[in-house]
């Protein structure tokens, strides 16, 4: 295996004055680029992430709102008036989608509910967009796939916003590129205080019962690992390029004796075929990230490799952090011989990905010094990153009307579901829960 440069400061600074001489990097790619004319979609679930995605489609100007449906009136009638346009408005997704007006739909339900309703919208005749866990149960996954085969037309793109994230791009580059050497393991965590964030309280209302606190009970809900840890496992997979062949972990009800029926923390490590290891953590009593020095709270990944670390997260804000680790003069895990120190062996981190608001003073130094070295090594950094949210749908509606595969397709999405099921089956029954069982 081939070897970057050690990225010296000398070296940094000696490129410099011909960096600021030549033109502009070329900016990577965006998610999608807007096809002629906006795609018909009415959205299926508008409650409070649903509310969400419902604005984000809206704002990517690609699609055109043009019916929502929620079995709760309320959630129903704010999702009509946040359209702007006077959609119709259905309280039974199968007359939604009996409108010929609607092209595509997204689909931000309780996740027990997102196959049933996903094939309803294929057999329609939809492209379909659904918020992560693609599907819900085992014998779910075949029976998407083969629908997925026999309608290879329509599209199916899962809600896992990262790949639609410039900085997460940005460090993929630099993976696929050896410049962290052979990564080996990736740290997750989706960590939060007491009752922060939508959903983790029990707070049930008396008129909709348990479904209005769904994310707590298993008839409902995956729980953590499906509404955090689909994420970071997704990006575990993307990083090392595999998924896992099998996962172990301990969860428990601990902390909130309230009746909720899905654990209160979790603690799980999925291995991979060649023995890389994602080790992921989510807990509801403290917010605190060990990472960025401790700047920021909540979530996060540390990507480790044999010649150099990432820190890196989707915010807000994201930010990305880079450490190099020169390997040792023989490394068995190298085709190399590193002669001599290594002037950075002691260097803080250097940031590689911060809004271009927050970048000021010893931070701007900094992160030129990480930019031109990326730039020697053959990756382009596009400082700012636009919406992940906004990003996925522009993608989705593209690939609607040129029928382009989306970044986060039917297999990811299958074989991130399939990963959040094991993780589940691994922590109820102590032990190994392998991939092939599925």
């Amino acid at each position: 295996m081939s070897h970057p440069s050690d990225p010296t400061r000398r070296e940094m600074l000696r490129t410099a004055a011909a960096a600021s001489a030549s033109a502009a990097a070329p900016h990577i790619a965006s998610a999608g680029r807007q096809a002629a004319g906006q795609v018909g979609f009415g959205s299926i679930g508008v409650g409070n992430r649903g509310a969400v995605l419902l604005r984000s489609a809206i704002r990517g100007d690609a699609g055109r709102c043009v019916a929502v449906c929620d079995i709760y009136q309320p959630h129903l009638d704010k999702a009509i008036a946040a359209a702007g346009n006077n959609p119709r408005g259905y309280l039974d997704h199968r007359r939604l989608l009996e409108d010929k007006e609607v092209e595509a739909v997204i689909i931000a339900t309780p996740p027990h509910q997102h196959f049933p309703i996903m094939r309803d919208a294929l057999l329609a005749g939809k492209h379909v967009f659904c918020e992560k866990v693609l599907v819900f149960k085992p014998e779910e996954v075949r029976q998407l796939r083969k629908l997925a085969a026999e309608r290879a037309g329509q599209v199916i793109q899962v809600g896992l916003q990262r790949r639609y994230s410039r900085f997460y791009r940005t460090a993929k580059q630099m993976v696929d590129r050896g410049l962290l050497g052979k990564v080996t393991h990736i740290n997750g965590q989706w960590n939060r205080n007491p009752g922060s964030g939508i959903g983790w309280l029990m707070e049930i209302d008396p008129k909709r019962g348990k479904e209005s606190a769904w994310r707590l009970f298993r008839e409902y809900s995956a729980g953590m690992m499906a509404e955090r840890g689909s994420h970071q496992l997704d990006a575990a997979d993307w990083m090392i390029g595999d998924h896992p062949d099998y996962v172990i972990g301990i969860g428990g009800n601990e902390f909130f004796h309230d009746g909720r029926t899905v654990y209160d923390n979790i603690q799980v490590i999925f291995h991979y075929p060649q023995g890389q290891k994602f080790m992921y953590q989510s807990i509801n009593t403290n917010g605190h990230l060990s990472l960025f020095r401790g700047s920021k709270s909540d979530f996060g990944e540390g990507i480790l490799g044999t010649a150099g670390a990432i820190e890196i997260t989707l915010g807000p804000p994201a930010a990305g952090m880079w450490f190099y680790e020169p390997p040792p003069k023989v490394s068995p895990l190298m085709d190399t011989v590193v002669a001599g120190p290594n002037p950075l062996e002691k260097m803080k981190g250097l940031p590689i990905l911060i809004p271009n608001s927050m970048v000021t003073g010893p931070l701007e130094r900094d992160m030129k010094w990480a930019h031109l070295w990326l730039e020697q090594n053959g990756v382009l950094v596009q400082q700012e990153e636009p919406s992940t949210e906004i990003a996925q749908f522009q993608d989705f509606f593209d690939c609607c009307r040129t029928g382009r595969r989306p970044a986060a397709d039917v297999d990811i999405g299958l074989v991130n579901s399939v990963g959040v099921m094991q993780a589940n089956l691994a922590m109820d029954e102590e032990r190994r829960a392998y991939y092939k069982e599925v």
